[in-house]
């Protein structure tokens, strides 16, 4: 289904649209949670987020017809920025669907990087119909955040990139959220690693993925009052099969240890990362005989803080 030639070419393709972030290390955290971490600090990637990566590959996926009548989604968050500023790159339109209840901040930073917005309620069925509207009027195709090949394939490239300059980790951690990351993480720690593993990390509070996982269905979330604003969405058709494949298990994490581990981030490696981003080395610390004398990697995903909401 896929192999790693994709992969490499996935990478090649986006390169010249993303920035190449850094690879973090931190002692102090290190002696907190007892084990060797690596952060690959996607914080730092254009728009602030992983997101870039997925977004940009999708459109470089597109006939030139294809790209001529733009792109379109649906989304509130990171998706919404990185498919603007991609698009943007790229010379290509995109009309962003946000629901009337996201924040100022966020449509802001859409109409910088040069999205149309178009607001509706803030139903799931009103954010599809909404995007199928401007499908029929503007010929546009739409790619969907998470639950896309395309879009799974470039959130893989952060993984390669790690492993690229720390080949020999054993473990790769990433948030949950869509799948997107997670599953392309996976896809790459199978063909980049030696014998690197995938872990997942949750909140309880917003635990479909892993519910999945345990029954073989796509679950739904049937809490989402969670922190971590970016893991509120549930996995797809798409990303669910290379989940059940790749990632050895997902590990979920309770509200006050994602804002403890998000609080050891900015305090002791001085950078400033999403509530999302902070739940993968909560899950660490949450089970740290598992990561006992392991070389572990952590993709965090993005930096894209609302100043005025901060946790502490």
């Amino acid at each position: 289904m896929y192999s790693k030639q994709e992969l490499e070419e996935v990478h090649q393709r986006i390169l010249p649209y993303i920035h190449k972030t850094p690879v973090l290390y931190s002692s102090l955290v290190n002696e907190i949670s007892g084990t060797d971490l690596f952060f690959k600090c996607e914080n730092f990637q254009r728009m602030g987020a992983f997101k870039m990566r997925g977004a940009t590959n999708a459109i470089l996926q597109l006939s030139e017809e294809q790209q001529k009548k733009g792109v379109v989604t649906h989304s509130s968050g990171n998706f919404a920025q990185a498919l603007s500023l991609a698009a943007k790159s790229i010379g290509v339109p995109a009309y962003i669907v946000m629901p009337s209840s996201a924040p100022q901040v966020k449509k802001n930073a859409v109409k910088t990087y040069g999205g149309i917005i178009t607001e509706c309620p803030p139903t799931l069925k009103d954010r599809e119909e909404t995007a199928q509207r401007i499908m029929k009027e503007t010929g546009a195709s739409f790619l969907h955040p998470s639950n896309d090949t395309n879009v799974i394939l470039g959130q893989g490239t952060a993984a390669i990139e790690l492993l690229q300059e720390h080949p020999d980790l054993d473990l790769i951690v990433t948030p949950v959220g869509g799948g997107g990351l997670v599953a392309g993480t996976s896809l790459a720690a199978h063909f980049f690693g030696k014998e690197c593993r995938t872990i997942g990390a949750e909140p309880f509070e917003a635990d479909d993925a892993y519910r999945s996982l345990k029954s073989g269905n796509i679950e739904t979330n049937e809490t989402t009052n969670t922190v971590g604003d970016g893991l509120r969405t549930q996995l797809g058709d798409k990303n669910f099969p290379v989940i059940q494949q790749y990632v050895s298990e997902i590990i979920r994490v309770e509200e006050n240890e994602i804002i403890e581990a998000l609080r050891i981030i900015w305090e002791r490696m001085k950078i400033v990362v999403e509530p999302s981003s902070a739940t993968a080395l909560a899950a660490v610390l949450r089970e740290k005989e598992k990561f006992q004398n392991k070389k572990v990697g952590i993709i965090i995903s993005g930096g894209n803080v609302d100043l005025s909401q901060l946790l502490f």
